[in-house]
Formats: structure tokens, C-alpha cells, sequence
């Protein structure tokens, strides 16, 4: 069976940021410990006033055909994931193709455009689609764009205004792809929840604590679905878990569960047994309340041993360093994730191909998947032409006062005139309304 998967992936992160523990947080009369080491952002990318989810995205995707010297006629599916979307009709994938179509000869009117919703998870949903597509021999030799992109914004005085960020990252779907392989099972965890919301509004209705506990819970059912088709996991048989990362202080809770849970009734469980005993059973516990309490005591003890903190630190950590400086960016939040992961196996000289990654994606409302990726020969040279560095260097750094104005500009609610931080150049650029109150764009040189 010929291989799918991800041949080749582009971010473009928002051209401002925002310095949450030298700027932020003495504005709000807060410790910065909060920020850096407690949720663990460092910057926010936020977008200047001529950027939105459509010209993030349609630059990404232009930076990854040209350097993979494609055309309008090798794509033959174009599918955006967000939860940043201003048009209940008309989906962004459209939008994006119109700018791109101004930059290129061709077009891409025989190609399937749609828009994916489904919180954070619809950009792995975008994935599987175009993952299905070409299973089912539908793309007849083409390859598929799956752009995430989404404006994290949060009211002003939310607590998730410091998760804050900007972005988009561009992945291509093909036969034989470069970077990773998606594996064909999955395993899902869903249930109706009200845990994160937006019910005809820009900015999120959000239940925090709720939130993290059916984060934690879809994330449970989904990894034992997955082994349900797939057996069971073992730490070893990956090298990197990348997974959903709002922020990455949740991502430590999401890893201890997850650890917990692949070490049950294995021979590392045994060897930390010798420190803190074994895993509560639910059968030695006479109620759900008692064993639940025990499980919670196990695990503040095993995220203390010196065997996790060696794990997490080769496996988790390297998957969140990237989203600690942009925030969160929604639908493509995992696939930073998994990006950042490889980003530092180039930097720390590390074999992966034919290595695993296990990948949790998770959208509130709520669902849960996941699913193993191999990775493939040619991951390195593609990763490392990635244009990262570059634009989280480049980006311009917000005053409190400047940040005010830019999230203003941003707020649909209101009505500001406020001048750009930065100035466009070899981009797309919003411009401003239509007749039917469409938005517009062009490419500036």
C-alpha cells in the first residue's frame, strides 16, 4: 500500500507579538512566572491591521508551492480548518484560492474547495479528508492543501487573553510524502460538552476548568480507541507525542495521563513500582471517589520520578517549544506541535526516519483524536526549508498601549483607524469591503 501523508508544510505566524511576562504582565499588576513557566507562553503572535486568516494562510501556501515549484494544476483539493471564519456562506478556502490565483498562471477551478469546523481538531480532520481523497483514488494523481488558520483572540480581561496567537500552517497531502506517513488507525474520543464556545460571537465563551477536565477525558477515550485497532502503546514505541497545545501548561497535564496510561501493566510500571508503587486498580477501591483519589495521588508522585521527567523532557518538551512563542493558533496547534518536534530533532542531530510520532489532536465541543505518523526519508531537508526562524525573529515587538489598538482593530465590534505596525512586502494583504460586503484582497510587491 503506497504511503500518505504530509509532503511538505509552511507556517506563517502573525507579524506582531506581544512579550507576555516583560509587557503583559506588569500591565496587569501580575508575576511573570505566570506566563513563562506557568501556562508557558512567552510571546503572543498577534496579526497587524492588513492580516487575517485568509492572507496568513495564502501566504503560507504561496511560500510552500513556490519552493516546491508547484502550480494551480498539481492541486486538486483545497481544504481550510478554522474557527476564526467571518462568512457563514462562502468558505475561506475560496478567498485563499482567489489570491493565490492572482500570483500564479492557472487556476484551481477544478479543484474541491471546502472549510472543515470542529474547534481546534478540524485541521487533523482536514488531514484525514484529504487522506481519504487520495486512498480512494479520487485525486487522480494531484495533491491536496490543508491550510489551518485561525486569530486566537480572547475579550480584553479574559483569562485566555494571555493564550492569545496568530497563524497559519500550510501542509500538503500526498502519495509517498516526505515528511510522515499517517497510519490508518485511529482512535477517537467524543461526547457533547459546552466547555468552549462561540455562539454568534468573535470571542470564545470558555469554562476553564471544565475545559481542561474534557480536554483530559476525549484525550483518554481516543488513545483507548486507537488501541483498541492498533494494540497497546508502549513510551518506546515513539520517539515524539505531539499533541493539541493551547498552551503549554495543559499539554503537562495531557502527557502525565497519557504516561500513566501507556505504562500500565509494562515492565516500566514495574520499575517505578519500586519507588511508588503500583498503579491504583478501580477493583481494590470500594468506590469510583476513593479510587479516583488514589489515581490522583499516583500521579503527583510519578510526575517527581526521575524516569518521567527524562521522557517528557525527550518526547513532550520538544513539541511545545514553537507554540511558546506564537500562543495558540486553534487548527493548527498540533501541527506545531508536530513541526516543533522536528525542528529540534534537526538541532539535536536525531535519526527519525522510520521513527513514530503519536499524534493527539482535540476540538471543544468536544472530540478527541488520535493517530501514529511515520516518519520518512526525506523529513529533514523539508522540515529544515521550513521559513520559521525568520518570522518569529522578524516579528514587531507591541508596547501594552500599541497592543490595545491592534486587538481593537481585530474586535468586529468596533470601529478603529489604526495605522500598521509593519509594512507588507511580497505578501497578501486585506484591503479593505466590497460591494456585498465581501472582504478583499491583493498581493503587494
Amino acid at each position: 500500500m503506497t504511503a500518505v501523508g504530509i509532503d511538505a508544510i509552511e507556517i506563517r505566524t502573525g507579524k506582531l507579538r506581544l512579550d507576555l511576562p516583560e509587557t503583559f504582565a506588569p500591565a496587569k499588576g501580575e508575576d511573570p512566572g505566570k506566563y513563562a513557566k506557568g501556562i508557558g507562553i512567552q510571546y503572543s503572535s498577534l496579526p497587524d491591521v492588513y492580516e487575517d486568516i485568509v492572507t496568513m494562510g495564502a501566504n503560507a501556501a504561496r511560500e510552500l508551492m513556490d519552493r516546491r515549484g508547484l502550480v494551480p494544476e498539481d492541486i486538486g483539493r483545497i481544504d481550510v480548518a478554522t474557527e476564526s471564519a467571518f462568512d457563514n456562506s462562502k468558505p475561506v478556502s475560496t478567498y485563499i484560492a482567489g489570491c493565490l490565483e492572482s500570483v500564479y498562471d492557472g487556476d484551481f477551478h477544478h479543484a474541491n474547495k471546502g472549510e472543515r469546523k470542529f474547534a481546534c481538531l478540524s485541521g487533523t480532520q482536514s488531514v484525514d479528508d484529504a487522506y481519504n481523497w487520495i486512498r480512494a483514488g479520487r485525486n487522480r494523481g494531484r495533491a491536496a492543501l490543508v491550510i489551518a488558520t485561525d486569530t486566537a483572540l480572547y475579550a480584553r480581561g479574559d483569562p485566555g487573553e494571555a493564550t492569545q496567537g496568530a497563524g497559519a500552517v500550510a501542509m500538503l497531502i500526498d502519495e509517498d510524502p516526505n515528511i510522515v506517513a499517517l497510519s490508518t488507525e485511529q482512535g477517537y474520543g467524543s461526547a457533547d460538552e459546552t466547555d468552549f464556545l462561540k455562539p454568534n460571537q468573535q470571542f470564545p465563551s470558555v469554562d476553564g476548568k471544565r475545559s481542561i477536565q474534557v480536554y483530559l477525558a476525549r484525550m483518554r477515550e481516543a488513545l483507548e480507541d486507537y488501541e483498541s485497532v492498533a494494540g497497546d502503546t508502549h513510551p518506546d514505541d515513539f520517539v515524539y507525542f505531539p499533541f493539541h497545545t493551547p498552551y503549554p501548561g495543559m499539554v503537562r497535564k495531557a502527557a502525565l495521563l497519557g504516561y500513566r496510561h501507556i505504562t500500565r501493566n509494562t515492565e516500566v510500571e514495574d520499575a517505578l513500582a519500586e519507588d511508588i508503587g503500583m498503579q491504583p486498580r478501580e477493583d481494590d477501591y470500594g468506590s469510583r471517589e476513593d479510587y479516583e483519589e488514589a489515581i490522583r495521588g499516583y500521579m503527583d508522585e510519578l510526575k517527581e520520578t526521575r524516569r518521567y521527567q527524562e521522557w517528557y523532557e525527550q518526547a513532550i518538551d520538544p513539541t511545545v517549544d514553537i507554540s511558546g512563542q506564537v500562543g495558540n493558533w486553534y487548527t493548527g496547534s498540533v501541527h506545531v506541535a508536530r513541526l516543533s518536534a522536528l525542528r529540534a530533532a534537526i538541532e539535536n542531530d536525531v535519526a527519525l526516519a522510520g521513527e513514530k510520532l503519536l499524534v493527539g489532536s482535540y476540538g471543544s465541543g468536544a472530540q478527541a483524536e488520535i493517530h501514529a505518523e511515520t516518519v520518512q526519508e526525506g523529513w529533514h531537508e523539508e522540515v529544515d526549508a521550513a521559513d520559521v526562524d525568520q518570522q518569529l525573529d522578524g516579528r514587531y515587538d507591541l508596547s501594552f498601549e500599541e497592543y490595545e489598538l491592534v486587538h481593537d482593530a481585530h474586535n468586529h465590534e468596533k470601529e478603529v483607524d489604526v495605522d500598521a505596525f509593519t509594512q507588507p512586502s511580497g505578501e497578501f494583504v486585506f484591503t479593505g469591503w466590497g460591494r456585498m460586503n465581501e472582504r478583499r484582497y491583493e498581493y503587494v510587491e
